[in-house]
């Protein structure tokens, strides 16, 4: 085992603060990674103040993160697909058992006995995963994924989160040209959306209660924009869309978006509101509408989703914070403060 440097927190209610943890030694097929960037999901917050303690409770103390982007400096003994100096991601998966249907399929964000990059059990040390709010990661070499030479690397790992969760639901979908795509919610994962359907080359309309959005939605890559107050602009896509993307996390109707589908259309949420969305079921059975829900995605989909980014120039748009800024990032994500993800700078952990 070793020391690194870390911001954990001890408590629901204590602040994120400076700390010492222990990594693992590296095993055969190990790689450790000088952690440079990380990105601030939604989740990390949820999960440090134990907002899921329902389905997911939280153990304390809590190092969040799974959003890393970092350069490799030692490799097992085993290891093949990296060397020192490379540059590697570790998204929300550090362990699966690889032998069920879904990790033989590529599928390991379903696999039922997965080990999430922070507050799993750690089968090493004992105890629970720490995720990427630290100077280092030891990760087994199949859950690190290859960055592609030449993204900006404070923009890139949100994709590690962000990105596949937007990229995954519309691949499986078939989101491409000649396709219209709504994109709901303008936000950390809207953003990523607009970017990737415009980029695979969909008609792209994002919906949003904010008028002073619009420019941004256009500058994003959105064809057309429409105000979902707006009674009238909502009446004009009716029964027109092949997929929509639902990225909202608030309390919100969803049936006013079901309505907007084609015969045969989907409409996938990837937001989590915390209270029960009531359905009408007539929305769906005129039409033969769908409605699917998805999770990240799994490691092959994921690099397919990075090499996707690498060959379009695709990054998140990113505020880029010193760790010490952590608690107050936080506080802003509960105000939608920030276009669109936090990427904390990790270098600036050293001077802890």
């Amino acid at each position: 085992m070793y020391k690194a440097k870390a911001y954990s927190a001890a408590s629901a209610t204590s602040p994120l603060a400076s700390t010492s943890i222990e990594r693992r030694e590296l095993t055969e097929r190990d790689v450790q990674i000088e952690i440079l960037f990380c990105g601030i999901c939604h989740s990390d917050l949820h999960s440090v103040r134990n907002e899921w303690s329902e389905f997911m409770p939280t153990q304390y103390p809590i190092v969040p993160g799974h959003e890393i982007v970092g350069r490799v400096t030692k490799t097992g003994s085993g290891v093949t697909k990296f060397k020192p100096g490379d540059l590697g991601a570790v998204g929300c998966l550090v362990d699966s058992d690889r032998t069920c249907a879904q990790c033989k399929a590529g599928l390991e964000n379903f696999c039922p006995n997965m080990t999430l990059t922070f507050n799993s059990p750690d089968k090493h040390l004992g105890g629970v995963t720490y995720g990427g709010y630290s100077e280092s990661i030891v990760v087994d070499e199949h859950f690190v994924l290859r960055v592609p030479s030449g993204l900006e690397l404070s923009g890139t790992a949100p994709l590690l989160c962000a990105g596949i969760t937007t990229y995954s639901p519309m691949r499986h979908w078939g989101v491409g040209k000649g396709k219209k795509v709504g994109v709901v919610g303008l936000g950390g994962l809207g953003h990523m959306a607009v970017k990737f359907a415009h980029a695979l080359e969909a008609h792209v309309v994002v919906f949003t209660t904010s008028a002073s959005k619009k420019e941004d939605a256009l500058r994003l890559g959105a064809n057309e924009v429409v105000i979902s107050r707006n009674a009238d602009e909502m009446k004009n896509h009716a029964g027109s869309f092949d997929f929509i993307l639902d990225a909202v996390s608030a309390e919100h109707d969803i049936n006013a978006y079901i309505n907007l589908l084609a015969i045969g259309g989907n409409l996938t949420l990837v937001g989590a509101p915390a209270k029960p969305l009531q359905l009408a079921a007539m929305g769906l059975l005129f039409g033969r509408r769908n409605l699917s829900g998805s999770l990240i995605g799994g490691l092959p989909e994921t690099q397919e989703m990075l090499d996707f980014c690498g060959a379009h120039h695709i990054t998140a748009d990113v505020e880029v914070i010193p760790i010490q800024k952590v608690n107050e990032a936080y506080e802003r994500l509960l105000k939608s403060d920030v276009k669109y993800r936090f990427s904390i700078d990790m270098a600036s952990l050293k001077s802890e």
